[in-house]
C-alpha cells in the first residue's frame, strides 16, 4: 500500500474534470469554542452535498467501456451513482427500497437523468441489495458497493488528498464512519503518523463491534436515524485497513445528543448538517483537552438534509438537553384540578402537549404532559413542587418503550 497516496492524488487530480475540490477553511466558531485550530472539510458542499460520488468516479473510471453499472441504496450512495452515470454516458440500474423518502428518489432521478433506472424493491435494504446483486448477475453488469471496493476506497481518499495539498499534515483528524470507505481512505493516505478519532452513531457503531471482535460483525439491531452512518457491518475491505486504529481512537454518540450539533451548526453558522454528516463536529465535545492548540480538521461527510426531519431533530435535541421531558400524570377527576396543576409551572414552563389517555367514571385520570422551559434546571423545582401537593407522576422522556407510542 506505499503508492496508496499517490494513487489518491491521481484520483484527486482526475476528478477536477468533473467536479472542483470541495472547500477546507477555518470554523472560528468551532476554534473558540475548544481552544483549538478546527477546519471543516466541507463534503456537504460537494456537488451531491456528500462524498460518496468520489468513490463512484474512481471505481467507474477504472472500468471504461462498461456499458451497465448496478447498484443499490437508499441516499447518498446511489446519488453519487446516478451522478457519475451521467458524466461518463454509461447505463446504471438503481434499486431503492419501497420504503425510500420520496426526497432521495427525486434527487437520484435528477442527477441521472436518462442515464439511470431506479428500480423499487422491497421494504429493507437487505431485500434491495439481494434483489440488485441478482439482477446485476444476470444482465452481466458491474456492481459498484457503497464501501467495500479498493477503488471505491481510493477514491474516498481523495478527500485526505485534498486536505493534504492545502494544509499539509494536521495534527488530528476527525472521521465519521459508516462502512467504512471514508476512514479506510483517510488513514491509508495520512498513515499513522497523525492522531485520529473515528466516530460512529451508538446505534451503529459497527467498526466499534469489529474491534472488539477481531473481525466484522453483524450488529442485532441498527438505529437508522443517522441514515449516512447507519452500517450493521463493517466491510470487509475496509475493516483490513482498520484493524489496528485501536479502540482508544474510536468514539461513539448518542443521536440525541447528534441532534444538538445540527442545529447548532445550523443556527450559528447556517451550515445544514444531515445527522451523519454532524458526527464529526459532535465528536468534539468528547475530545477536550486532547485537541487544546492543536490543529485538528473534521470531514462534515454529507448534507442531505430533509427539513421535513426538522420537528423532529428539534425534540430530540430538546429532550436530551433536558430542557423538554414528558410524563404521565394522576389528575384527580374533579372541578379545579387542572387549574391546581397549572398553578404549579414557574415562569418560564410551558405546556407543549396535554392528552387523556383514558378517560372514565374513576377519581382519577392519567394524562400526557408535555412541559418545554428554558433551563433543565427548572424541573427540578417543579416535580418538587408536584410531590409537595402529592401529584402521582411518571417521567418518561427516556423510557424508549413508552415514548415510541406515546410521544
Amino acid at each position: 500500500m506505499t503508492d496508496f497516496p499517490e494513487r489518491a492524488r491521481a484520483a484527486a487530480a482526475a476528478m477536477r474534470d468533473v467536479f472542483p475540490a470541495t472547500p477546507l477553511a477555518k470554523n472560528q466558531h468551532l476554534s473558540d469554542l475548544y481552544g483549538a485550530d478546527i477546519w471543516l472539510k466541507r463534503e456537504d458542499l460537494a456537488p451531491v452535498r456528500s462524498y460518496k460520488m468520489r468513490g463512484a468516479f474512481n471505481a467507474m473510471r477504472k472500468k471504461p467501456g462498461t456499458e451497465l453499472f448496478v447498484c443499490a441504496s437508499a441516499g447518498n450512495h446511489a446519488q453519487g451513482v446516478a451522478f457519475m452515470c451521467r458524466h461518463f454516458g454509461t447505463r446504471g440500474v438503481i434499486f431503492m427500497p419501497v420504503t425510500t423518502p420520496q426526497q432521495k428518489i427525486q434527487k437520484t432521478r435528477m442527477f441521472g437523468g436518462d442515464s439511470i433506472e431506479i428500480r423499487m424493491v422491497g421494504d429493507y435494504f437487505d431485500d434491495c441489495l439481494k434483489a440488485a446483486q441478482a439482477f446485476c448477475s444476470e444482465a452481466g453488469g458491474v456492481f459498484l458497493p457503497p464501501f467495500d471496493d479498493e477503488d471505491v476506497i481510493e477514491g474516498q481518499a481523495s478527500v485526505a488528498a485534498e486536505i493534504d495539498e492545502v494544509l499539509g499534515r494536521p495534527d488530528h483528524i476527525v472521521v465519521p464512519v459508516g462502512g467504512g470507505g471514508l476512514s479506510a481512505g483517510v488513514l491509508s493516505y495520512f498513515g499513522p503518523e497523525i492522531a485520529y478519532t473515528l466516530v460512529e452513531p451508538s446505534g451503529g457503531a459497527c467498526l466499534r463491534a469489529a474491534l472488539l471482535a477481531g473481525e466484522p460483525v453483524a450488529l442485532p439491531r441498527v438505529d437508522t436515524f443517522a441514515d449516512g452512518a447507519a452500517v450493521g457491518r463493517i466491510g470487509e475491505a475496509t475493516f483490513a485497513r482498520l484493524r489496528d486504529v485501536g479502540l482508544a481512537n474510536t468514539l461513539t454518540v448518542p443521536e440525541d445528543r447528534l441532534c444538538t450539533t445540527i442545529l447548532d451548526m445550523l443556527n450559528v453558522e447556517g451550515i445544514v448538517l444531515e445527522p451523519a454528516g454532524a458526527l464529526s463536529i459532535d465528536a468534539l465535545k468528547d475530545l477536550g483537552q486532547s485537541i487544546r492548540r492543536r490543529t485538528v480538521v473534521c470531514i462534515t461527510s454529507g448534507g442531505n438534509f430533509d427539513f421535513e426531519r426538522l420537528p423532529e431533530v428539534k425534540e430530540r435535541a430538546q429532550r436530551f438537553s433536558g430542557v423538554k421531558k414528558y410524563f404521565i400524570l394522576r389528575l384527580p377527576q374533579r372541578p379545579g384540578a387542572l387549574r391546581d396543576f397549572l398553578e404549579i409551572l414557574g415562569p418560564e414552563d410551558d405546556v407543549a402537549r396535554f392528552e387523556y389517555l383514558k378517560k372514565s367514571a374513576r377519581n382519577f385520570g392519567s394524562v400526557l404532559i408535555g412541559i418545554e422551559t428554558s433551563n433543565a434546571r427548572n424541573f427540578e423545582v417543579l416535580f418538587a413542587k408536584l410531590d409537595a401537593r402529592g401529584f402521582v407522576y411518571q417521567d418518561i422522556t427516556t423510557d424508549e418503550t413508552l415514548a415510541q407510542f406515546l410521544i
